[in-house]
């Protein structure tokens, strides 16, 4: 097989792969990392025996990001305040975007953190790509009794974590545009209306920008903090637009991005806050439009 067959080949998967490596590292740089690592090893193995290129190109890349999310755990560890997974854009490759779907909204990515690195990778490859649970074992190194266990506790994980109803995506986008309004008019009773009373904000500045080094409970105390940051940035504009294949808010200063926010909404308000200010993280922020 010549290596432009290989390579047309690997193009094929290849924004399938980044979506999982994404799912694991919470990170796009790292993820492009590890997919071109694994177009190393594509490139350099005998293909005689691989039955289903998709499914073995999967499984090499969440072998790969497994061992970076491990090398992560240092600077993770160093972290300046809470640390949220990187906005990814999908604007650019639709068939990407109807790929990732759900599984790579803030909110699951949030969650996705508070797993092991091997209930995470277990999760990825069985309730994303559905992989056969031998499959999953070759992969991990596990034996396949270890893996279903894996995968019945993050399973169980990330299904208590998520809402037990799923909300109506037209009424999801007239609260947070209503919620976005009303902090951007300075309207400090109408926000603290729109959260729900044990509503949650955690903000990532990574010690860059200004940023709560604990998550925020309780509508007003959140309401207080978004207005300080308001003042702070009078001249911020607000643009809506698409990261992780859901709405995201964007604060621009002048053409620079400087915050995304994520709103999840839980029985008709907002329930959790994911402001995400490091400028290291917003690289595939689009940048504003005229």
């Amino acid at each position: 097989m010549t290596e432009e067959h290989l390579a047309r080949e690997f193009a094929e998967h290849r924004s399938v792969l980044v979506g999982a490596a994404y799912r694991v590292v919470g990170s796009v740089s790292d993820a492009e990392d590890v997919v071109q690592e694994a177009w190393l090893r594509w490139a350099a193995i005998d293909h005689d025996d691989i039955r289903d290129p998709r499914a073995y190109l999967i499984r090499i890349t969440t072998r790969l990001a497994l061992n970076r999310l491990r090398e992560q755990k240092s600077r993770r560890e160093q972290y300046v305040g809470p640390w949220l997974p990187e906005p990814l854009s999908t604007d650019d490759d639709p068939a990407a975007a109807a790929e990732l779907a759900d599984s790579v909204s803030m909110a699951m990515l949030v969650v996705l953190e508070t797993l092991s690195p091997l209930e995470r990778a277990t999760f990825v490859l069985r309730e994303v790509f559905d992989l056969p649970y031998d499959e999953i074992a070759d992969t991990l190194g596990r034996s396949e009794s270890a893996v279903r266990q894996l995968a019945h506790r993050a399973r169980g994980h990330v299904h208590a974590r998520q809402p037990r109803h799923r909300v109506d995506k037209a009424r999801h986008d007239e609260l947070t545009m209503r919620f976005m309004q009303a902090a951007g008019s300075g309207d400090f009773d109408e926000v603290v209306a729109l959260l729900a009373p044990d509503a949650v904000l955690i903000s990532d500045g990574g010690g860059k920008k200004r940023a709560a080094l604990r998550p925020i409970h309780g509508a007003e105390k959140i309401a207080r903090w978004l207005f300080a940051v308001i003042a702070e940035n009078p001249t911020f504009e607000i643009r809506r637009g698409t990261l992780n294949g859901e709405v995201a808010y964007i604060a621009y200063d002048g053409d620079v991005p400087d915050t995304v926010a994520f709103l999840e909404t839980t029985d008709g308000l907002i329930s959790d806050l994911y402001l995400i200010r490091n400028p290291d993280k917003l690289g595939q922020v689009p940048p504003i439009e005229p």
